[in-house]
């Protein structure tokens, strides 16, 4: 009896299996910097986003409100930010960059660059410009679904 042919792996796959490969680089380049995946990744959205509490810096770097209070307190013990108290909420902090900060980010983003120019080697700027704007279109569609179906509240 002939074997079924094999269906191509699931999009979801691949992704998940990108991330993995681009973590495991990161982790590697920015370790030899002292500074963990997830701290650059903070430092990244405050580059955009200065001023965030450590809640809204949590959801947009992709971990638990725990996680990041922990990251908040090492990105400060190391002075790569500076919290402030909200002024219309005294109990919230605000995260800004310090120019240690931001040089660290500079560093980190040298590093990183190496690895995207790995990851998108084999790729012409069309097609870099096509995975962009589709992963940007999957991103922008799970927001969506989420928004449709959003959380049952805890009980």
């Amino acid at each position: 009896m002939k074997d079924a042919p094999l269906a191509p792996p699931r999009i979801s796959y691949l992704v998940k299996r990108v991330e993995r490969g681009v973590r495991a680089e990161l982790d590697s380049a920015l370790r030899e910097m002292s500074i963990t995946t997830s701290e650059y990744t903070a430092l990244s959205v405050l580059r955009y986003r200065s001023g965030l509490s450590s809640a809204q810096l949590a959801r947009r770097s992709f971990v638990s409100a725990q996680a990041m209070n922990q990251i908040v307190v090492s990105l400060e013990r190391n002075g790569w930010i500076q919290r402030e108290q909200d002024p219309d909420h005294g109990r919230i902090l605000r995260a800004m960059l310090t120019r240690e900060g931001r040089d660290m980010l500079a560093r980190c983003d040298k590093a990183t660059a190496q690895i995207e120019t790995t990851l998108l080697s084999k790729l012409n700027a069309k097609q870099i410009d096509q995975l962009r704007e589709a992963l940007e279109t999957c991103a922008s569609s799970l927001v969506e679904s989420s928004l449709d179906n959003p959380p049952l509240p805890d009980d």
